[in-house]
């Protein structure tokens, strides 16, 4: 099968990072596994960071976390799905990536494709949908609205969503829009970033090259929740400033030191949200992950919930998806880089 993967990543040049390569097809699928046959994909930090960061110990690896696809088999404890059914999901980093014609994926963490979308607007949604997601009701711990449909927003309780723009950012302004009675506020940069983040349902939109503390204190707002999807370290001294008391923050970018005791006098907690943690230690609850894609389907095809594929790399081979690593390095992608179908 044909598939983009990588042997070495130089550490300055990263020459050769990615390799259009011809692998073995995937095994007969065991236990609760589908075997996919890929039809897009979409890149992610992630990818990056993996190809950046893993020593693949000179055996071709490959990547990818985002993918649509078409069911063609299935392992014997398999019964969500049948053959044929044409599915999305996010997959996980401990087995090869979706960067294939075929892909084996664990039924659990897989979602029915929405009908309305095509393969590339597809594959744009899932990572950074699960992790919306779970940063928010599993983590942050967020009721959802009775009436499923926000308003103009519970003031007194507001939702900080840092990073509005990128891949996370913008699935979490439209899940907290469309499930919370919350007013939802992001942060974004420059004017192509604020009009994004406000034509997905943004109340406010605050600017986080600036002063994030004195622009809330204009709103008159502080913030039960934050959900900070980048530069948390950056951002950590405002943060602590703008959650409110008993509130909570969620991260999800990488960092290892923190000034935890500033949240202490504010009785504030401070979450973890890792998308793959089901998927790596296989929780009894993994199949939250295929309810929640499930859920997104259905409000994708109601037309609440839009895809975030806003750049198209062309087919799947490994010039397309390094130009897609390379928009996401940069930090300044808005919404989500696809490629769709093989040469």
């Amino acid at each position: 099968m044909k598939a983009v993967a990588y042997n070495h990543c130089h550490p300055v040049t990263h020459e050769d990072a990615l390799l259009d390569v011809v692998l073995r097809e995937p095994s007969e699928p065991r236990g609760h596994d589908l075997l996919v046959q890929v039809k897009a994909v979409s890149v992610n930090p992630v990818d990056a960071k993996q190809r950046a960061g893993a020593d693949p110990a000179g055996e071709p690896r490959v990547l990818g976390f985002d993918a649509a696809g078409i069911i063609v088999a299935r392992g014997p404890d398999a019964h969500i799905f049948g053959n044929g059914e044409e599915v999305y999901y996010a997959g996980t980093i401990t087995r090869p990536g979706s960067n294939a014609e075929f892909q084996l994926v664990d039924e659990r963490i897989v979602g029915r494709k929405p009908k309305n979308l095509g393969w590339g607007e597809a594959a744009s949604l899932p990572l950074t949908t699960i992790t919306a997601y779970e940063a928010m009701f599993d983590r942050l711990r967020i009721s959802k609205s009775p009436s499923g449909v926000s308003g103009v927003g519970n003031t007194a309780a507001p939702i900080l969503v840092i990073g509005g723009a990128g891949g996370v950012g913008s699935m979490a302004i439209q899940l907290a829009r469309q499930l919370t009675g919350h007013t939802v506020v992001a942060t974004a940069s420059r004017p192509e970033t604020r009009a994004w983040c406000e034509k997905l349902g943004a109340h406010h939109v605050l600017d986080h090259s600036g002063d994030l503390v004195a622009q809330a204190k204009e709103l008159r707002l502080s913030f039960p929740y934050i959900f900070s999807t980048t530069q948390t370290v950056r951002h950590w001294r405002a943060i602590c400033e703008l959650v409110a008391p008993q509130g909570a923050v969620v991260a999800i970018d990488d960092f290892m030191e923190i000034e935890i005791g500033r949240l202490k006098s504010k009785s504030a907690s401070f979450h973890w949200e890792g998308m793959f943690a089901r998927s790596i230690y296989k929780t009894p609850d993994m199949a939250a992950q295929h309810m929640l894609l499930n859920e997104v389907a259905s409000l994708v095809e109601a037309g609440k919930i839009h895809h975030t594929a806003t750049r198209k790399l062309g087919k799947i081979d490994a010039a397309n998806l390094l130009e897609g690593h390379a928009l996401v390095e940069k930090g300044a992608m808005i919404g989500k880089a696809v490629a769709e179908g093989w040469d």
